[in-house]
């Protein structure tokens, strides 16, 4: 395409919006491979941490201190920066005549001050806070993760802050250093986490675990998240902000913009109430497994483990596509064109769907000697492994109503609609509570947590059911018959590829014996017979989609 418009004169010259284009273009590039490699790094920095303490009590001990303070600041900052921070600075930029100095001052003085005092009031109250996750637990496993809670709730501060830093640079059109510098966080932990396994060895428990090596990873892990906040502030300072601490509000805005949060900041708590219930759940019904001697790590880590992996198909592929959407739709409600927003859903909905029905399957097929590659090493054994694979069956089979449920939630917000997607969170963490406490109640304890997961999965299934029938009444139809009839014949298409890998697994298991060699190989050899197996059925049920997603590779292999 040419980046070049003629003028009124006839002459060529750059045209602006090619400028444009291609400045986006280029700041898509980075953040694409930036983001790529902060999940990579993320994922190794899981593996490392896996390896240095396990899946069972010091485990957990250690993620749900760390978890905390993620919450906290998501409770009471992280939901405010897209929905609020960010839009009002861009306008007070646009319209202020010092282009918003003095906004930026006030906000980053009243974020210093308040991150300041919710650090140190969240320290002071580490020990309630922590127990309140880990539940009537092991009484040694709580006295470690309040002893690390006391260091690693000092990330609270660190981590506002570089919310707040990379909005600002983001209406600075930087999008660079917001997704590199968590490379750095995630480097420095996998580096404490080496130290860690180097220094502890193997075998570390809640018993025998030092203080000193509490510090190790209390500390260490504070410091990677300090470091990315200096980057983000040196990448703001080269931009020429210059900071004047300044504490008079009157006449911010920020009032205003903050009474606007309210529906927002209402599904931000319904989201972490659900975390809250699972932590809870899943940290007593851990410590009870161990206490009834079944050596194998059923709590929190290995749910957060397990949500790991099963996170990747979606964030690769739904995530990329949800992200092209969302502007497009939202223009299209602008304009009241509804049956543009319904097509722009339904081809997203099929589109990812072509890959996440079969990937899902396959991720449930082969959760066990998947999680068993990734993760059996160091401290945690091949049967902690396996655990974390069961749990992360259970969720793959969600994948695809996980995946509709964030769309219908996307149409939401394209419609300006964020009271309905908060109430509807209110009605997922009512059946996901119900369902786990349900598990807790039937379940043997090292059970439990596989429990909590499909209750995890059945709330979407039943957020996407309300939330289907509200868009459905205000759209006119979501294009339902042809959506179902895609998801069918996929469905249908995949029965064969999974035939096919029980087959493969069989075959390595029983023949090849479980190992190394059975954990590649079969899903290896699996993916490949099943996925060639789900384009020749795919093609034989016409599935149009697929037509038209050979179509742009043809294209793209073509130039």
């Amino acid at each position: 395409m040419s980046t070049n418009t003629a003028t009124a004169d006839g002459s060529d010259e750059p045209s602006a919006s090619g400028e444009g284009t291609g400045t986006m273009m280029r700041s898509s590039v980075v953040m694409a491979v930036g983001t790529m490699v902060s999940r990579l790094t993320g994922f190794v920095k899981a593996i490392v941490i896996a390896a240095a303490l396990g899946t069972q009590l010091l485990g957990d001990a250690y993620n749900t201190a760390q978890t905390i303070p993620f919450i906290i600041n998501d409770l009471l900052i992280g939901g405010l920066i897209a929905s609020v921070i960010v839009p009002l600075l861009v306008k007070r930029r646009k319209r202020d005549s010092d282009g918003g100095v003095q906004t930026e001052d006030r906000l980053f003085t009243s974020a210093v001050v308040l991150l300041f005092a919710i650090t140190a009031l969240a320290i002071l109250a580490a020990e309630p806070i922590t127990r309140l996750y880990l539940g009537d637990t092991h009484s040694t496993q709580a006295e470690v993760s309040v002893y690390l809670a006391r260091f690693l709730l000092a990330q609270i501060f660190f981590v506002g802050l570089s919310g707040l830093i990379s909005g600002m640079l983001n209406t600075r059109g930087k999008f660079g250093a917001p997704v590199w510098a968590p490379v750095l966080n995630n480097l420095v932990i996998i580096a404490v986490g080496l130290l860690f396994l180097w220094v502890a060895g193997a075998g570390r428990t809640v018993e025998t675990v030092t203080e000193s090596e509490l510090v190790l990873l209390g500390a260490g892990t504070s410091a990677g998240m300090a470091l990315q906040t200096v980057v983000l502030l040196v990448s703001l300072w080269r931009t020429g902000f210059r900071w004047r601490p300044r504490l008079d509000l009157r006449g911010s805005g920020l009032g205003e913009a903050l009474r606007t949060a309210g529906w927002m900041f209402l599904y931000t708590c319904m989201t972490q109430i659900g975390f809250l219930i699972t932590a809870n759940i899943v940290n007593r019904a851990g410590a009870e497994s161990i206490r009834q001697g079944h050596d194998v790590g059923a709590g929190l880590t290995a749910y957060n483990y397990a949500y790991l992996l099963f996170q990747l198909p979606y964030a690769i592929i739904a995530v990329s596509l949800i992200t092209v959407l969302l502007p497009q739709m939202s223009g299209h409600a602008a304009d009241e064109r509804w049956d543009e927003v319904r097509a722009g859903f339904s081809r997203t909905l099929r589109v990812s769907a072509l890959v996440l029905v079969p990937l899902g399957l396959a991720l449930a097929l082969y959760s066990v000697p998947v999680s068993t590659l990734v993760f059996a090493r160091g401290n945690t054994s091949a049967s902690d492994a396996a655990s974390i694979g069961i749990i992360l069956a259970v969720m793959a089979l969600g994948l695809v109503p996980f995946t509709v449920f964030q769309l219908m939630l996307r149409v939401f917000y394209a419609l300006g609609d964020t009271r309905t997607p908060a109430l509807i969170g209110v009605a997922n963490v009512a059946v996901h509570g119900a369902l786990a406490a349900t598990s807790f109640a039937l379940l043997p304890p090292n059970q439990v947590v596989v429990g909590v997961a499909a209750g995890f999965m059945l709330s979407f299934v039943s957020g996407l059911a309300i939330a289907g029938t509200i868009l459905s009444r205000r759209l006119g139809g979501l294009d339902g018959r042809q959506v179902m009839g895609t998801l069918l014949r996929l469905h249908a298409a995949a029965v064969p590829s999974v035939a096919a890998g029980i087959g493969v697994l069989w075959f390595f298991t029983d023949r090849v014996g479980e190992g190394l060699v059975t954990n590649i190989g079969a899903p290896v050899a699996g993916c490949l017979l099943g996925g060639l197996l789900f384009l020749l059925f795919a093609r034989l049920l016409r599935v149009r989609e697929l037509d038209a997603a050979l179509g742009l590779v043809r294209a793209r292999l073509r130039r």
